[in-house]
């Protein structure tokens, strides 16, 4: 009871108070206690004057700093990005309100659909993008989403095993690399070692579809096995080998790379469909479309992944482009559009698909990150970029500026070959180079009246598909080129003022009509891949630089690794030769448009 205080007495009436006296206030300063007092509230008196300016020094420079690694916060995003982060957030709560733990939204009905293995693709595979974005809330909530997965699957039924390692283990392994959440790595080996039985085949490339339960396996609607599924798995399980040390997952997938190393193809035309228990090429179809596309990819980025050690897949890499570009690029007539087509037995069919248009960010790639001669820098340079533009110009030439899946371009009837993009560029380079623009590299005009267009629409709808920004974003980091910041920002527009719905978003049926009706999907790669390049395109941070990350096909960032001298020698990796190269190089000045 302090002192100063007067008890209360029985007495109806309060006392009388006591008056201080000077020998009292001594008395009280006495205590060992209460001396420390008026140094206490001169501190406090201190602290509550001066620290508001404390706090606040340097807090402009604190948002980038205390972001996980991976991500920007909000408040210092461009508009561009923000815009593109609300488009997120509007199609995946759009998901959660309506479609929560199934698979994909039907934002036109409001229903869901349980199209892939129903385990909640659209979470498993946009963990990363929400992290990427900063939308830290959003991944909490899938990261118990992820945690209560069990990876079921009925005895009757099995998951396909392409679409199951890009979009689910691909983004278990982001998630993880870029949070470091130790469950998402616990969930990634799990699966990973459940769809291994999909490589017990008599060659070794992997069935169609397993049951992660039983082990048991099947073909898909062909019995044969597509490129493309075959060699869309190394860059999981490497680094996923890396990860955990298990032997089997590095060793299962370099048997297809075994395969591939020792296939007798001529010129690198790796054909799209292949033997199940021979490993043998059963067409000659080769292109860079569907059945194929990612197969390409791989060759290229699983030499990234794993700091450039494998050289034999860079060797095959090189090997494949250089016969995409003398087999494959052709040039239409009027415009002098360049494009990459497809053969089969020789003959090329002229289409040209939304899917390719993955190449030209791939040569880009290949561009920036490889040791190449000088011509072969050019030439692959040049094609990145005509190829590119094309694939612009068919989303601004449509009425709603969005991009055709499929396409019949013109050509010169019986004389295929005098449109052939590499023949042409010998011509002009040995003619001195007129103009200094090589063939197929513009400029062009946008063309709205489908007469003056040079290509035929032959499948007309727009699939929220993420091929064209995935281009555009990496040719912006390899070139500096803005331009391809602003037409990615024009299909974006496009892609708001078109296919959002009030519940997420929809594919388009056909981009030349007014007004476009939709298609009843939103697939999970619109979030994993289409709204993640848009923001990454807009976002002035390289905040997923590319000499520290690597793009699977599905847009899921992994981390460049070095193989440990162990697994080196387990895996029969070729020693280390000196001190690594840095694969970044920076961007070369944009090219003149005069």
């Amino acid at each position: 009871m302090l002192p100063f205080h007067t008890r209360q007495s029985n007495s109806s009436f309060p006392p009388k108070p006591k008056i201080f006296s000077v020998q009292s206030l001594k008395l009280l300063y006495s205590r060992p206690v209460l001396r420390w007092l008026p140094y206490l509230f001169g501190l406090i008196l201190t602290f509550w004057l001066f620290a508001p300016f404390v706090l606040s020094y340097g807090r402009e420079s604190l948002p980038i700093a205390a972001q996980p690694p991976g991500s920007v916060a909000p408040d210092i995003l461009s508009a561009r990005a923000q815009s593109v982060r609300d488009a997120y957030v509007h199609a995946y709560s759009s998901y959660k309100k309506v479609a929560w733990t199934f698979d994909e939204l039907k934002p036109v009905s409001g229903g869901s659909d349980n199209n892939f293995n129903g385990w909640g693709v659209s979470v498993f595979d946009s963990l990363d993008t929400m992290w990427i974005m900063g939308l830290h809330d959003l991944f909490e909530e899938g990261l118990d989403v992820v945690t209560n997965t069990t990876f079921y699957c009925s005895p009757e039924n099995y998951v396909p095993f392409f679409e199951t390692i890009i979009r689910y283990l691909g983004g278990l392994l982001s998630a993880h690399a870029l949070s470091g959440e130790p469950i998402l790595l616990k969930k990634a080996d799990e699966l990973g070692a459940s769809l291994l039985p999909a490589f017990k085949t008599p060659s070794g490339l992997p069935w169609y579809a397993v049951n992660p339960m039983t082990g048991t396996t099947r073909a898909g609607w062909t019995s044969r096995v597509l490129w493309s599924e075959a060699l869309s798995n190394q860059m999981e399980y490497k680094y996923l080998a890396h990860l955990t040390g298990r032997y089997e997952y590095y060793e299962l997938t370099e048997k297809i790379m075994d395969i591939m190393y020792d296939a007798e193809i001529i010129d690198g035309q790796f054909p799209t469909q292949w033997d199940i228990k021979t490993g043998k090429p059963i067409n000659q179809h080769f292109s860079v479309g569907a059945y194929a596309d990612s197969a390409h990819e791989y060759l290229l980025k699983q030499y990234l992944l794993s700091a450039q050690s494998e050289p034999k897949t860079k060797a095959l890499y090189l090997k494949v482009v250089d016969s995409i570009i003398d087999t494959l690029l052709y040039v239409t007539p009027k415009r002098g559009l360049l494009y990459v087509t497809d053969v089969s037995n020789g003959v090329p069919s002229f289409k040209f698909e939304h899917l390719s248009c993955f190449l030209p960010g791939m040569l880009a790639l290949g561009v920036h990150t490889l040791d190449l001669p000088p011509k072969t820098r050019e030439l692959h340079a040049w094609a990145a970029e005509g190829i590119a533009t094309t694939c612009w110009l068919t989303y601004a030439d449509s009425a709603s500026g969005l991009g055709p899946d499929e396409m019949w371009m013109t050509h010169p009837e019986g004389e295929s070959a005098s449109g052939k993009w590499l023949t042409l560029v010998k011509k002009w380079d040995e003619e001195g180079r007129p103009g200094g623009v090589p063939p197929g590299l513009g400029p062009f005009k946008v063309e709205k009246k489908a007469a003056g267009r040079d290509y035929g629409m032959y499948q007309t709808t727009y699939l929220l598909r993420p091929e064209a920004v995935e281009s555009f974003y990496l040719m912006w980091r390899t070139t500096g080129d803005a331009v391809w910041r602003e037409r990615g920002w024009a299909v974006f527009e496009a892609i708001e003022k078109h296919a959002r719905l009030e519940r997420g978003y929809a594919s388009i049926m056909d981009v030349d009509a007014k007004p476009v009706t939709h298609k009843d999907e939103m697939p999970s790669f619109f979030l994993a891949e289409t709204l993640k390049y848009l923001y990454l395109l807009f976002v002035d941070q390289d905040i997923i630089p590319l000499d520290k990350y690597v793009f699977n096909t599905e847009a899921h960032p992994l981390p460049i690794f070095e193989w440990t001298p162990k697994e080196r020698t387990r895996y029969n990796i070729p020693p280390k030769d000196g001190a690594a190269k840095s694969p970044y190089r920076k961007p070369p000045p944009p090219p003149s448009r005069s």
